[in-house]
């Protein structure tokens, strides 16, 4: 049992610091944060479908990197969540292969454009950053997400073993 939480914490830890580097890559092209985001992390939401400890991993992942690009306190707090709440989606609809990139879509689709609207009053509306973030969404998720999803599954037994 012992041996099982330390397995646990640390696929959440490796998964939570892939989180950080990868979204520091995006944040020096310019594509991590604002209206328009295509944060390469966000294709590690698919990963919940092969581990829980991917849950806690992206959401301290996420938190630990909208501290440190920057980001305001609401926006650490709501976007963080959002990816908690994607993550438990697509570990919910794990049974089902298409849809682990569908709730960190719809999450971050529906919680960032509010954060950049009131948070960081970025000129624009509601349905445009809508449409902004959820085109990001598609490519980091939906396609990058998926390509990993299908990369990973051929060595899902020796990378997310349980022993």
């Amino acid at each position: 049992m012992k041996n099982k939480n330390v397995l646990f914490l640390t696929q959440a830890a490796m998964i939570a610091a892939l989180y950080v580097v990868l979204t520091f890559i995006a944040n020096a092209f310019g594509l991590a944060n604002y209206a328009i985001q295509v944060r390469f992390s966000e294709a590690l939401t698919i990963l919940p479908y092969f581990t829980p400890a991917a849950i806690p991993g992206l959401f301290i992942g996420c938190i630990i990197s909208n501290t440190l690009t920057g980001c305001m306190l609401l926006d650490i707090i709501f976007g963080s969540l959002a990816t908690l709440a994607g993550a438990f989606v697509t570990y919910a609809c794990r049974k089902f292969k298409w849809l682990a990139p569908v709730g960190p879509i719809i999450a971050n689709t529906i919680v960032v454009p509010f954060v950049l609207a009131y948070v960081y009053h970025i000129p624009g509306s509601i349905p445009y950053f809508m449409l902004t973030v959820g085109v990001g969404e598609v490519i980091s998720c939906g396609i990058l997400g998926m390509f990993l999803l299908f990369t990973l599954q051929k060595y899902a037994s020796h990378i997310f073993s349980t022993n």
